[in-house]
């Protein structure tokens, strides 16, 4: 008998991913959607997501829509600032643990490494001490705890920051976002390795955890290791791209720089979504991977797409890319911390 999975947040970045993950793997697939909303226009020709217009606080009228579900994906997300995650966050966890308890149904949870706080050693495994300090990492810790009280049978996978699959991240935001003027500028020290998850990978790993649901305790928790990767790491990959794409000229190299934090810090006084980013910047001068041994354990492998090739599929999926990324530039020559113009 064909699975059902609910996708709660399925007109996301994630839940949509999520959504064709499942697909893929052969589940019937249903999309939560507000009540007036638009289908995603990248989803709308895709058949295999039934998609349910409803108010996610009438639980009930949810459960009975999705019935038959046995995975209850929680994809919902506040927009960025601190004001709207301590007005949102916990209400939408409950009301995606109300919907599971009402279907019977394991709920999934998408963690994160915001948990962790400015202590947090450069390995982090699932048993790892939560001592965040930051607004949202105490909120996201908070989340998963009542995930864990209310009994439903529940699984949290934590990743870090994501690329892949559209638009919404660092990557496309910050990063990449004048990589076709020949600039790349990062956030974070170049020489440090930070977490990042290829959103393809992380939705696959989803639907394989779901399919081995039935062999786990009540409530799990996996790490997922994806690419630790540092800004020399990301220069290094995306210069051949540029190269190939005609964003840089072939005896020049991409412009480096860092992204302007003490601008960010006078205009956080202003606007609470750079007040949120900044809380955040230790992220990026704080060397982590996630452990996932329990993760390889369960699967026997994490899904993982070559760091080059994820890259080239994320450019290309934000539309920045020819058909054909192949030329192989010689190779820029740096000294020291230092990038020739491009």
């Amino acid at each position: 008998m064909q699975p059902t999975v609910l996708i709660l947040g399925a007109r996301g970045r994630f839940g949509l991913a999520t959504a064709r993950a499942f697909a893929d793997a052969g589940w019937r697939v249903l999309g939560l959607i507000r009540p007036g909303a638009q289908v995603p226009t990248e989803a709308a020709t895709d058949h295999r997501i039934k998609w349910i217009a409803t108010d996610l606080r009438a639980t009930a009228a949810v459960a009975r829509a999705a019935q038959g579900a046995c995975v209850v994906v929680h994809a919902l997300n506040p927009i960025y600032t601190h004001k709207a995650w301590k007005a949102q966050a916990m209400p939408l966890t409950e009301a995606a643990i109300e919907i599971a308890r009402a279907l019977k149904a394991t709920l999934m949870f998408m963690g994160n490494i915001y948990n962790f706080g400015t202590d947090m050693p450069p390995v982090l495994s699932e048993d790892t001490p939560q001592r965040a300090k930051t607004v949202k990492g105490q909120i996201r810790i908070a989340m998963e705890e009542q995930i864990h009280r209310s009994g439903v049978r529940a699984i949290v996978i934590r990743a870090g920051d994501f690329f892949g699959s559209g638009k919404g991240s660092w990557f496309d935001q910050a990063i990449v976002k004048d990589i076709q003027k020949g600039k790349f500028v990062y956030p974070g020290h170049k020489d440090v390795a930070t977490a990042w998850a290829y959103l393809p990978d992380l939705a696959r790993t989803f639907a394989e955890v779901a399919a081995r649901r039935d062999s786990l305790r009540a409530f799990e928790v996996f790490h997922f290791a994806g690419h630790g990767i540092t800004g020399q790491q990301w220069l290094d990959t995306m210069e051949p791209i540029a190269h190939a794409q005609g964003w840089v000229k072939p005896d020049a190299c991409l412009q480096y720089s860092q992204l302007p934090w003490s601008v960010i810090r006078v205009g956080a006084l202003f606007a609470p979504i750079w007040a949120a980013l900044l809380e955040m910047r230790y992220l990026w001068n704080t060397a982590h991977a996630l452990d996932n041994r329990k993760l390889v354990a369960l699967l026997g492998a994490e899904p993982h797409t070559p760091f080059a090739q994820a890259v080239i599929m994320t450019l290309h999926d934000l539309g920045f890319t020819k058909d054909a990324v192949g030329a192989k530039p010689l190779a820029c020559q740096r000294v020291a911390d230092a990038h020739c113009d491009g």
